[in-house]
């Protein structure tokens, strides 16, 4: 099952936290950041997803060395549509970050120093965007789970869904 649609089951399921507003939230903080710099909100979009990609990689270190339970804490706190240079310093080293700004900038056409600058908005919203799957049981976050890609099918991209949510939205 793909991302989304693990998006769209959390949104279903009263046991995890998804809902429409959250998923709105995320998108309009998306619109409004293309708003903002310019950008075409596909390339925002792809800007998002490669972040994700990077944020995967981070919270999969995160897993091998301290477990889920520690990847999902860091999915809780610092998640939101807010502003958070913490949440980008939990997750990259300031070489990494420059790192991630250049790669977005080289796929994306988008200057390097304004993505680093978009840095602590980008991060919290794939964070966000995995916190819909959190359950209020004991079944763990399908959501997280499968952007971990824990069956290892590597059918994992958040890009494609940001634009699956745009359109489920009708934005």
């Amino acid at each position: 099952m793909g991302l989304f649609d693990q998006v769209i089951n959390a949104i279903a399921n009263p046991n995890q936290q998804g809902s429409a507003g959250q998923l709105g939230d995320i998108v309009n903080t998306v619109q409004q950041l293309s708003n903002a710099t310019g950008a075409d909100p596909s390339t925002m979009q792809s800007a998002v997803g490669i972040v994700g990609n990077y944020v995967r990689s981070a919270l999969q270190e995160k897993q091998a060395s301290g477990g889920t339970e520690e990847v999902q804490a860091v999915v809780n706190e610092y998640s939101g549509t807010s502003p958070n240079p913490q949440a980008v310093n939990s997750l990259f080293s300031p070489g990494m970050q420059q790192q991630v700004a250049e790669v977005v900038s080289q796929r994306t056409g988008l200057d390097a120093g304004m993505i680093q600058q978009l840095l602590p908005m980008l991060v919290p919203i794939v964070l966000n965007f995995l916190k819909t799957g959190e359950s209020s049981q004991t079944d763990g976050n399908p959501v997280l789970n499968s952007f971990l890609d824990a069956d290892n099918d590597g059918d994992v991209d958040i890009a494609d869904a940001m634009q699956m949510a745009t359109r489920y939205l009708g934005r």
